[in-house]
């Protein structure tokens, strides 16, 4: 049975009204999204009996209706300084999917292009053409296809050959309506020798159910380096599915910290392909859940070519009843020797109730390569404990400060230094440990 014949879909799909671009540019769009529209008509709702999502059920996702937001809220650039990074000069942002441009801004040269598909898409169409929907395929993928069904701005960062940008740019995607469904869509296109520093913030301004479905696409080309700093942090109550594809010419570098702080139910792919010698990648994780959340984190790393690099260190940090998981696999292809690749699935258990789910995992098909893989997964150290209480500390600040420590090697990652304090009292504030 189809995933439109069992209704779910379907009931999506009927938010999705025909929108012809403006640009004559860029209609080919509208080619793209009927594609899309046809291909979720083919798929199927992923469910435990799906080897991807075994570990992931959605159904509670399922059971709710939502569509696309049909009025505009009304913020102020007051309610949303909490989320302010100080040194980002330039910000777009975007609420319940739509682009706000009284909240955004772009004014300030950094060099590089910070703009929306719907204002910068036809000044740069044929650069777009050849990226958008191009790295993040919809073909097996019911979400990634949803989104593009729906594709209709789009957040749009390309950095120019050569170009190096020292301040983050930041994207902030802000959830404020019940029973609303956004598509946000990014873009980042790092030409030769360029650098540049992404942040995509999730966050929301309530605490009911709603769905965020996102799709990043980002290219690096020869010679490019990206740091990629991307937070979750929904309300308790909303669904937050997310696909990232990441795309590396020869001697690239891509630099990822992802956190996963918030919603009832997250899934977040990732999949990064090393497409010529000598490319480099560093993903690192952090899934900080309580309560009864549910966080998934796929990693899908192709080492495609010889001479590659990966670092992978992912921690999930667990109390209440809740449950983590992280599927990381590594594959080296035929004649991608000389690929030295690493990764590490790190875990801690807060109660009795929590549950993780890990699974790192490694397939060959070189034979001159260095690779290794490995789990833990246990409880805060006894002794430890003891050690702290019997200098004077109460039991549950010694066990917080232990919980923070064990999660702040991730933290410590991230490049933007307000951003890593905001973070920081945030995981501070949440590492309790839960009977």
């Amino acid at each position: 049975m189809s995933a439109i014949a069992d209704g779910y879909l379907e009931n999506l799909l009927a938010g999705q009204p025909y929108l012809p671009p403006a640009l004559p540019a860029l209609r080919w769009i509208n080619n793209l999204r009927a594609e899309a529209v046809d291909r979720v008509g083919e798929l199927t709702v992923p469910s435990p009996r799906d080897e991807a999502w075994r570990f992931t059920d959605i159904s509670q996702l399922t059971r709710s209706s939502f569509q696309r937001a049909q009025t505009a809220t009304t913020l102020r650039p007051v309610d949303i300084e909490r989320f302010d990074i100080a040194e980002a000069a330039n910000r777009l942002v975007f609420v319940d999917g739509q682009y706000a441009p009284q909240l955004s801004r772009t004014a300030i040269d950094c060099g590089v292009v910070v703009t929306h598909l719907a204002e910068g898409g036809e000044a740069h169409a044929a650069l777009v053409e050849s990226h958008l929907g191009r790295h993040a395929g919809f073909g097996n993928n019911v979400f990634a296809a949803l989104n593009t069904a729906f594709l209709q701005d789009a957040a749009l960062i390309i950095a120019p050959r050569n170009s190096a940008v020292a301040a983050p740019l930041h994207l902030l995607f802000i959830a404020t309506q019940p029973g609303v469904a956004s598509y946000p869509r990014c873009l980042l296109v790092a030409q030769t020798g360029s650098a540049v520093t992404l942040i995509e913030d999730y966050v929301a301004m309530q605490e009911t159910a709603y769905f965020t479905n996102a799709v990043t696409e980002i290219s690096l080309a020869e010679g490019a380096r990206v740091q990629h700093v991307r937070v979750q942090r929904e309300g308790n109550e909303g669904f937050h599915i997310a696909n990232c594809a990441v795309t590396l010419d020869r001697a690239s570098s891509y630099q990822s910290v992802s956190m996963a702080l918030g919603a009832r139910l997250s899934r977040y792919d990732l999949k990064v392909l090393q497409a010529a010698e000598g490319a480099e990648c560093s993903i690192d994780g952090l899934a900080l859940i309580a309560g009864r959340q549910l966080a998934d984190t796929h990693t899908y790393i192709d080492h495609a070519q010889p001479f590659g690099v990966s670092r992978q260190l992912h921690k999930c940090i667990v109390g209440g009843a809740a449950h983590a998981v992280f599927n990381g696999k590594i594959m080296v292809r035929p004649g991608a020797q000389r690929t030295d690749s690493s990764q590490s699935s790190r875990n801690l258990l807060l109660s009795d109730r929590a549950h993780i789910d890990t699974q790192p995992q490694l397939e060959i098909f070189a034979d001159d390569v260095k690779c290794n893989h490995g789990a833990t997964v246990g409880q805060l150290n006894n002794e430890e404990v003891f050690y702290l209480t019997s200098r004077g500390l109460p039991d549950g600040v010694a066990r917080k400060l232990l919980t923070y420590a064990f999660g702040a090697e991730i933290i410590a990652r991230i490049p933007v230094a307000s951003l890593r304090e905001q973070l920081a009292q945030a995981v501070m504030a949440q590492t309790t440990d839960q009977p």
